[in-house]
């Protein structure tokens, strides 16, 4: 039934099927795009994660941006940008995190939209084809003045045509978008836990140093002659 439909006929007679034929050429093109863009940005996070929380264990935070900065996914970006101001309060590192994250967020889910009005465009504009080509088949019967089945069963089968392709163009595009908006939100958690993870390490880091310090400070008042701990109360009124 398939082999002896005139496809190319029907394509050519029907503004409807020239326009999904379009539909259908962007659909392909965003799919491809996306998935080289997706695949480019994959990366290795945890190893990236791994290499540089040893970096900063030996206090080499130079080296751990250095790290995070040659990671083509997200997270290096994301860690980037939060640990080239590590002095920063955590007020202030929430919302550099942020931004960080909606800069990434913007990036990955770029023609995304396409692929969403795609699934929703194509089959309203099938039905829409399906419902002109009845009219034609109603008015080529008038025209010859015969409702033979011959006559009725191409018009109608030429209408229903647009039909089965917006609804071949639409549901490739929701898996497909369904599958990158998936990824993108996998992505993104993952920059955002293994920054947080890098900001727990360099705030440890951090605090080391100033523990370090008791002993020495309790030597100074063992010379001064005040105890350890808490100092000596004045007896001066």
């Amino acid at each position: 039934m398939f082999a002896e439909f005139d496809w190319v006929g029907a394509t050519r007679s029907s503004p409807i099927m020239l326009i999904l034929l379009v539909l259908s050429i962007v659909t392909l093109a965003v799919t491809i795009e996306r998935f080289l863009y997706y695949r480019r940005r994959s990366g290795d996070p945890e190893q990236t994660l791994h290499k540089a929380l040893e970096c900063l264990r030996r206090g080499k935070t130079s080296e751990a941006l250095l790290q995070c900065e040659h990671c083509n996914h997200p997270m290096g970006k994301v860690a980037a940008q939060v640990l080239s101001r590590s002095r920063e309060l955590p007020a202030e590192f929430e919302e550099r995190l942020q931004v960080a994250l909606s800069r990434q967020k913007l990036l990955l889910e770029k023609n995304l939209s396409v692929l969403g009005s795609m699934a929703a465009v194509a089959p309203l504009i099938g039905l829409f084809g399906t419902v002109w080509g009845i009219m034609r088949a109603f008015h080529d019967m008038a025209q010859v003045g015969s409702a033979a089945p011959s006559v009725v069963a191409a018009g109608v089968a030429e209408a229903l045509l647009t039909t089965a392709a917006g609804l071949i163009i639409a549901v490739p595009a929701v898996l497909l978008y369904n599958h990158f908006s998936r990824r993108m939100s996998v992505m993104l958690t993952i920059a955002e836990n293994h920054t947080r993870s890098l900001r727990a390490s360099l705030g440890a880091e951090d605090q080391a140093p100033a523990e370090d310090l008791n002993p020495t400070v309790d030597r100074i008042r063992s010379v001064i002659g005040e105890p350890s701990g808490e100092p000596v109360a004045s007896t001066h009124p």
